[in-house]
């Protein structure tokens, strides 16, 4: 049998804005699998997609990325076959992520159907020899690295980690109080405070995360001493199922 699972196909939705870690860690998987992933895309990149906005930043409560960059290759990808649609939600969980508006397109959720957290996700990822990608060491969510749903201080480990891509995406924000234009990635913050900012934002994230350990009472290692940055300042929401890896 070729591949981990028989009749499974694989896709990967690239807005052509992720970062080198995750690419990385697809191919990881092409390995692991032993068959491909297919890499789909809108055919056109996110400068563009902004410029038909009329320049307004994606937002979580106006997901456009999502809409034009993913759902819509995804979609074309499968024309009108019936497909099941395997979703990666958690258990632990509480959203019920991308369902097509396509009725062909059939939404599976086998971590909630057999009760997986994300302990049991970390445990599989260890276990089968991939590991997590290295993103989590700062990150805790995947996506585009300007992803609007990073905290405050994943902004910093974007700084840190990819200083070029940090200032890429500070060139997308528009500040002109005369024309009434404030588009940042973070409410009511630029990119610029964040840098300015970076030690105090750092240390705020640290406390939290010392805090959030002192009241948990983790049953596993990972749970105890895992390096994914712990969610702790505005967090907007758990993200786009279709973006994550």
């Amino acid at each position: 049998m070729k591949g981990k699972v028989a009749g499974m196909e694989y896709v990967f939705c690239d807005t052509g804005a992720e970062l080198r870690e995750t690419y990385a860690y697809l191919d990881r998987l092409e390995k692991y699998l032993g068959e491909p992933i297919v890499r789909l895309n809108s055919g056109k990149p996110f400068e563009y997609w902004l410029d038909v906005n009329s320049g307004y930043l994606p937002s979580p409560r106006a997901r456009w990325c999502t809409k034009v960059m993913k759902i819509v290759p995804f979609e074309n990808y499968v024309g009108d076959d019936i497909v099941h649609s395997y979703i990666g939600i958690r258990a632990d969980e509480n959203r019920e992520g991308y369902v097509s508006t396509k009725t062909s397109i059939i939404p599976k959720y086998p971590f909630k159907e057999d009760g997986i957290r994300k302990a049991d996700v970390m445990r599989i990822l260890e276990k089968s020899g991939l590991g997590i990608p290295e993103y989590y060491q700062w990150r805790s969510r995947s996506g585009c690295y300007f992803c609007f749903f990073q905290q405050k201080n994943e902004w910093v480990g974007l700084l840190e980690n990819h200083p070029d891509l940090f200032e890429r995406s500070k060139k997308f924000e528009k500040v002109e109080p005369s024309q009434g234009k404030y588009f940042t990635w973070v409410a009511g913050r630029t990119l610029d405070h964040i840098e300015e900012n970076k030690e105090s934002i750092k240390e705020k994230a640290e406390a939290a995360r010392a805090a959030k350990l002192a009241r948990a009472k983790p049953s596993t290692l990972f749970e105890l001493f895992g390096t994914a940055p712990v969610e702790v300042d505005d967090d907007p929401g758990d993200g786009c199922v279709v973006c994550h890896v």
